[in-house]
Formats: structure tokens, sequence, C-alpha cells
């Protein structure tokens, strides 16, 4: 029955994922879009937190952790192939001084799988990374000068190994192939001398079809500091990388519909990006590093901290040059953990569950009007037994605030619904008898 859902749910999820508008935040104006969260559910409810690694849930953030220790009821000769898919729906009160709007998105998150294979493991897997999705309107005294719409994003599929050095220290690196493109419009109206908007109006269309590769490393070390407790600690790397961006850009003529606001193309002029150099640019990624620790009793609770920093200001796209904003060193920090009251009961199906919560607070590296774009969440999960012992699935909701209403910027209030399972099996055993 699980490998049956396995596949309904890859078939489905390989599909929407491409097809999907990831956000409706205005801030995914800027850049290639809203940096999507590369995480399961799991770490998600913990305030972002991905430093702890076990044997039975995917980790997406540290290739170390593809690595790991064999399982003491498998008479440590193995442990379990992995699977894990996850979606999200997130609903968003759009806070401006002129007014509130409310917006939501179902998206899909990831798809990923983890293979052992002695003291090597290995994963591949499927996650959004960037996504672009708004519609926005420059207004003065009721009328509209401008408008701006966007849509489109960048995947990420990724593959990677870890290798246990030691019983206490695992490494590994990802390599990830990034795909996709960006479509943006602007709209300039124009009206007569008595205010009437003019038949014909002008709209620029840009598209930016985008495609690299990056690598992520890991480091993860885990021991146990006496008889009940353990700690555990890892480190990710990503050094910075380009993407390649193929550009079109055109100009036309619309008429715009009174009745239904649909635009009608008149005529249509392509721009000569080639003869200004900007038909094939390189686009930077910035680099990324991420450190935290925790302490815990394996099987019962954990708690830890991480800090992200990600050097924003590397990043550069010559194709589009905006005056009122500029990128900044990103930084995170993120607190959470989780408790399960009894692993191994029986007589309470509540007691076996796993309860995470967490919070994080980080400066996005975006500054728009001299005003720094900051976020600040709180996110609490559990993780439900499904099938044999080592299956889950997870719920997770989380909500906090983004952005500000200062400088005639906006403010998202955001609520996050999280789903995802997380199935395990055995696929390889040793025969005991021939």
């Amino acid at each position: 029955m699980i490998k049956k859902l396995v596949i309904v749910l890859v078939a489905f999820f390989a599909t929407q994922s491409y097809a999907q508008e990831g956000t409706a935040s205005p801030y995914s104006f800027y850049g290639i879009g809203s940096l999507k969260f590369k995480g399961t559910v799991e770490n998600r409810s913990m305030g972002g937190l991905s430093i702890y690694t076990d044997s039975i849930h995917v980790n997406l953030r540290n290739p170390a952790a593809y690595a790991g220790s064999n399982l003491k009821i498998w008479n440590n000769e193995n442990r379990p192939v992995k699977f894990s898919v996850g979606a999200s729906n997130n609903s968003i009160t759009l806070k401006a001084n002129s007014g509130e709007a409310e917006v939501s998105t179902t998206t899909f998150d990831y798809l990923a799988l983890s293979l052992p294979l002695g003291k090597f493991g290995f994963g591949v897997g499927l996650v959004p990374y960037t996504s672009v999705g708004y519609k926005l309107e420059d207004t003065d005294a009721d009328m509209i000068l401008n408008r701006y719409s966007g849509q489109g994003g960048v995947n990420r599929a990724f593959a990677g190994f870890g290798y246990r050095i030691t019983d206490k220290l695992s490494a590994g690196i990802d390599m990830n192939y990034n795909f996709g493109n960006i479509q943006n419009s602007a709209i300039e109206f124009v009206y007569d001398s008595e205010g009437n908007l003019v038949q014909y109006q002008s709209r620029e269309n840009n598209r930016s079809d985008l495609s690299g590769l990056n690598f992520n490393i890991g480091l993860n070390y885990k021991t146990m500091i006496n008889e009940k407790l353990e700690l555990q600690a890892g480190l990710t790397y990503s050094p910075k990388s380009d993407l390649s961006s193929l550009n079109e850009r055109s100009f036309s003529t619309i008429v715009i519909s009174a009745q239904t606001g649909q635009e009608f193309v008149i005529n249509q002029i392509d721009a000569d990006l080639e003869s200004q150099g900007l038909d094939e640019t390189d686009l930077t990624l910035p680099s990324r590093f991420s450190f935290g620790a925790g302490i815990g009793a394996p099987r019962k609770w954990f708690l830890g901290a991480e800090y992200t920093r990600q050097n924003t200001s590397e990043f550069s796209n010559p194709i589009v040059s905006i005056e009122n904003a500029n990128f900044v060193n990103a930084s995170n920090i993120s607190i959470g953990g989780f408790y399960i009251p009894d692993y191994n009961s029986f007589g309470s199906y509540w007691k076996r569950a796993t309860y995470r919560a967490g919070l994080h607070v980080e400066n996005t590296g975006l500054e728009i009007n001299n005003e720094t774009i900051r976020e600040f969440g709180m996110s609490f999960g559990v993780g439900l037994p499904v099938g044999n012992m080592f299956s889950n699935a997870n719920l997770g909701i989380e909500f906090g605030r983004r952005g500000t209403t200062n400088q005639n910027l906006i403010q998202e209030n955001f609520f996050r619904l999280q789903f995802s399972l997380s199935l395990n099996d055995r696929w390889f055993e040793k025969r005991k008898y021939n």
C-alpha cells in the first residue's frame, strides 16, 4: 500500500511542481523571486532548525545526513530507505497604509529519496528554489500610473552523497541543478488632458530562462556526552555560483477591456538585446554558510539553535536594475526542538507522537527605500506514526510577519499550513538461511 501511495504522490507532485504559482508576495518582484525554504515540514516546525539528524527522517539541508549509523533493531546491518514528500497552503494578509488584501497559494514543497549503502548514503530530490508571483499597482489620486505583474521561479533538482567518516562524524556534498524561468510585465498608463484613460497603452514584457549548477557541502557531528544526553552539531557551506540567463524583451501596444481588465495586444516589437550584450547574461547566486548545535536525549527530546548567513550582497542580475532597492548580506537565527512522551508506548498512540516547536528571526537581505525587510515566525507541529514503526505523517503550522508599512511598503502577515509524509522501508536485507 505504501509503495502504491508513493508512486501516486511522485507522479502528482512532479507534474505540479513545474506549473504552480508558489507565492503571492510583492517582495518576489525583486531579484529572482522569494527564496523558498529548502527543508522538510519537520525542520520548519522547529523554526527551520536543520541540525538534527536520525535514521528515519530525510534532511534536505545537510548532505552529511545521507550517511548515518545502522539500526540496532536490525542487528546493526542496515538502516531504512527514506522517502519524503511535502506541500503547504499559505494564507497572507497584505497590509499597506492604503488598506489590506488577502491572498493564498497552495504549493508543492519537496520530493526526496535517501538510500543507504554501508558507510555511504545517497540522496536525490526536487524542490522549488525561488518563486515569483505578484501583481502591483502604482497609483496617484485614484489613478493607476503603472501596473506590474510577474510569475515563474527557479526549481532545483539535487543529487548527493554522504560518507560516515567515524562513528561520530559524517560529511556530504549535494550537486544542485537549477532551472526555470521568470516572466514579468510592466504597463505604463496614459491619460488625456481630462484625466480619461486613452485607448492604447504600452506594455514591456521580459522573460529570463535560467539554468546552472551549484554545490552544498555539509558536516554532521554527534556524540553522547553522558549516559543520557547527546550532542549534535551541523555545518553547511554553499560557495558562490552563477546561473546562465537567456533573456527576451518586447514592447507591446495593448487595449485593456474596461469590463474584464483583460489585455489585448494590438502589435508587438522585439527588443534587440544582443546589440546591448544582454541576450545572454550570468546571474550570481550568493554564498551561504550555516552552523548550529543542540543537545537532547535520543528518541525523547532535543533543543538546538542554528545561525545562517547568506552573502546576498554578492547577488547580481545585469538585465534588471531597480533604483530604490539593493541587496545586503542576509542572516537568520532559528531556535527549536521536539519532544516524544514515550517512543515505545503500546498503550497510547499520542505518546508515540513527536511534538515540535520553534521560532526564527531573519534579515532577508533586501533593502527598499532604506528599509530593511525582516521576517519573524513561530511554528508548531506534530509527527504522527503511520504504517510500520518508522513511517510518519507530519503536520505543521507557522505564522509570522514579513516586511513593514514604513516608507509606503507592504507588511505581510502570513499563516502557513504544512503536510508531509515520511515513509521508510527496509529494501536490502541479508539472507540468514540458504
